[in-house]
């Protein structure tokens, strides 16, 4: 399986997802014109992960902005770790946000509600995101 690596523009964020070093990372704004069509390489990619996983899944999130159809696009992507999670392997989600975004914190647990997957909660400086 090789890496997936999709750079961020202005309205999508940079994907990278490498079993092997096992970085998994999705940073930026997302508010592409067509979520689905935008994710589709990351949920091919993840479904060909979860066949055969690391022992261990780190999977961050560092996200300054993301639209109501990139909403429903991470609770997607944190089902598919959530099956991976029930199959008894270590998946954690790191919740990255701004430290003045209380909005993009409460997503975070929001999101922490709806799944069984252990979530860290960091609140990065700007010069930090």
């Amino acid at each position: 399986m090789d890496q997936l690596n999709i750079e961020g523009t202005d309205s999508t964020p940079k994907i990278h997802l490498d079993k092997k070093s096992g970085k998994f990372e999705i940073a930026g704004r997302s508010f592409p014109e067509e979520s689905r069509s935008f994710y589709a390489p990351l949920f091919d990619w993840l479904e060909e992960y979860a066949q055969n996983p690391n022992e261990e899944t780190f999977f961050e999130f560092k996200l300054e902005y993301f639209n109501s159809s990139s909403s429903l696009i991470i609770l997607e992507i944190l089902n598919l770790l959530d099956d991976i999670y029930k199959k008894d392997k270590k998946v954690t989600i790191s919740w990255n946000h701004l430290d003045i975004d209380e909005d993009m914190m409460e997503a975070g647990e929001e999101y922490s509600e709806l799944v069984s997957l252990p979530f860290e909660y960091k609140a990065l400086k700007e010069n930090e995101f």
